[in-house]
């Protein structure tokens, strides 16, 4: 169930719109900030407070690519799949995960620090390869600079 301060936060967020319905990236968001992930019970808060069936909200939060729909490590590293990014690099990365942390798309680090999701685009293609680490946009990564990125989500 949404806590009574999560609520409020999505109420202000949705202050910003129209209509209600506006705001449910927002409170998706909200509710994966708290809780690392969107579980089906929040969809349904959501969907009660935003007035929306759960159906509108999960078809949102499933078709948003920065809503995670299951658990995650504590930090979830979005490596972008594009061609552009494939061209600029991206197979040395994603073998670069596989090597030094046993880590393939769509698994969690057994530590549970790192999940590793693909993702089709983040939007920098002149700037590839591209990941993301929660809300830190990271281009022109390449392999010999992995670590100390990684270093900084302990």
């Amino acid at each position: 169930m949404l806590t009574q301060e999560l609520k409020d936060e999505i109420l202000h967020e949705a202050e910003l719109y129209e209509e209600l319905r506006g705001a449910c990236i927002d409170a998706l968001l909200v509710v994966q900030r708290h809780a690392g992930w969107v579980d089906d019970e929040s969809i349904k808060d959501i969907a009660a407070l935003l007035k929306m069936t759960p159906d509108e909200v999960d078809s949102v939060a499933t078709f948003y690519n920065l809503i995670c729909r299951r658990p995650v490590g504590r930090h979830a590293i979005r490596l972008c799949t594009s061609v552009s990014c494939w061209v600029m690099g991206y197979g040395g990365i994603l073998a670069y995960f596989k090597e030094r942390w046993n880590l393939v798309p769509g698994q969690t680090t057994a530590d549970g620090r790192f999940t590793l999701l693909p993702n089709q685009c983040l939007g920098t293609c002149d700037r590839g390869p591209a990941l993301m680490i929660d809300d830190d946009l990271h281009q022109d990564v390449d392999v010999s600079k992995l670590d100390a990125i990684l270093a900084r989500y302990e």
